[in-house]
């Protein structure tokens, strides 16, 4: 057999090796957090939408759910304000909230606009859209760091006609509390509160590190799959620390609370996406509860 012919059959091997998973997930909600270098770099942000738009196009029901924490720095410090962070949060006043709410709204369009470019019909909206994310002021460890807030309440109803109109919905992560104050929200809080609301199948955060590491210091040790038991254990022996914490444990939560698997991946590897969510093995590190049965069965 020609080489030429061995390199056909390897695509084909590879759509075989979708289809399980398009069968399973087909018509089911999948909420991607997309955040990090995925969103600054041009050629990967192009091939995480085109991954997005691919799933939607084989039948998920994609929700996008993005930041842009870099992006706001980077125009705080245009505009000659100087970024403050209490325990590695922004601390948010009124002026930064203004430059936060602009420039998280240019992101939003900027995907609408990259979404509708392959054809697929998106709508870009904020958590204070038909009062989609309803926020209580957060704290942090008893400090207040000003218009930050976190998600009381979820609107699903309005994701679930735009999901029936076949609309893919694009969330910029601003909210309103009860007397109608404008506060910015953690992507991956407002990502998680989306995914729990919705009964998402899946919840996937695009990160820049390439999952979660028994080791970080040995690329060897990457985790393929954690059951929510075997995730608590790791935090409680204390192989878990830094800015992978917090994002653990909203993995942990979102499982807790009815979404069935959580995917942690590099969002600098182009396609991560598919390559997560089409292969056995996947690419990065999927939580999953105790009752959901392992893809994969080879070493971790």
């Amino acid at each position: 057999m020609n080489e030429n012919m061995n390199q056909y059959l390897e695509k084909a091997n590879v759509l075989i090796e979708a289809l399980p998973y398009i069968q399973r997930f087909s018509r089911k909600i999948i909420v991607i957090k997309y955040g990090g270098s995925a969103m600054v770099d041009e050629e990967l942000k192009k091939k995480v939408i085109e991954d997005v738009t691919l799933l939607k196009l084989v039948g998920f029901k994609p929700i996008i759910v993005h930041g842009g924490g870099k992006e706001i720095s980077k125009w705080v410090g245009k505009v000659g304000m100087e970024p403050k962070f209490i325990n590695g949060l922004r601390v948010t006043d009124e002026d930064t909230m203004e430059v936060a709410e602009m420039v998280l709204g240019k992101v939003n369009k900027s995907l609408v606009q990259l979404v509708e470019e392959l054809g697929v019909r998106a709508i870009g909206i904020s958590g204070k859209d038909g009062s989609l994310l309803k926020v209580e002021k957060k704290y942090s460890n008893g400090e207040d760091i000003g218009f930050v807030g976190d998600v009381k309440e979820v609107n699903a109803d309005i994701l679930y006609d735009l999901l029936e109109k076949d609309f893919l919905p694009i969330i910029c992560p601003i909210g309103l509390d009860d007397e109608y104050n404008t506060y910015n929200i953690n992507a991956d809080d407002a990502a998680c509160a989306i995914a729990r609301a919705v009964k998402a199948e899946k919840l996937a955060f695009l990160t820049d590190i390439e999952g979660v590491y028994k080791n970080p210091e040995d690329p060897k040790t990457l985790i393929s799959e954690l059951t929510v038991s075997e995730a608590k254990k790791l935090i409680s022996d204390g192989y878990i620390g830094g800015g992978m914490l917090p994002k653990l444990n909203n993995c942990i939560e979102a499982i807790e609370n009815g979404v069935s698997r959580v995917h942690i991946l590099d969002g600098r590897i182009p396609h991560c996406v598919l390559l997560e969510i089409f292969t056995n093995k996947g690419i990065g590190t999927a939580i999953l509860d105790e009752e959901e049965s392992k893809y994969y069965h080879g070493e971790q």
